[in-house]
């Protein structure tokens, strides 16, 4: 089976963490800072936003994977994908702009969390299902 509606999506969040890395590298280049933050703000904020996006890209495209192995409908697939793609644009704009409390962080991590936790929730259903059926 093929995983058409995960690749795209798995394309247009690759494309988000290029963008997050192509901003902490310039930032980099900008403030002379090899490794670390050297305490300069902005490039720690910058280097927290692309890390928060790697950590959790990763395990929701997974269990968007293995949703779509088992069938998942093409709309829950691209509900899945759309929610994590506009929650990681949020957080990582939300993240940018403010460390404190602020909209797109907010709700950027409420959809990941969601789209998470809806994923997990229907793989475990299919396990159930299916292994109930036999």
């Amino acid at each position: 089976m093929n995983i058409e509606i995960t690749s795209l999506y798995a394309g247009l969040l690759a494309l988000l963490i290029l963008l997050l890395s192509y901003r902490v590298v310039m930032l980099r280049r900008k403030l002379q800072v090899g490794i670390g933050s050297h305490g300069e703000k902005v490039l720690a904020r910058a280097i927290r936003v692309h890390g928060n996006a790697v950590e959790y890209i990763p395990i929701c495209l997974l269990l968007m994977a293995l949703a779509e192995i088992q069938g998942a409908s093409s709309w829950f697939m691209h509900g899945t994908g759309l929610a994590l793609l506009v929650g990681r644009v949020l957080h990582a704009a939300g993240l940018s702009k403010s460390v404190g409390k602020s909209f797109g962080r907010f709700y950027g991590v409420i959809l990941t969390w969601l789209v998470m936790l809806v994923l997990s929730g229907y793989l475990i259903g299919y396990f159930i299902g299916f292994n109930g059926a036999a």
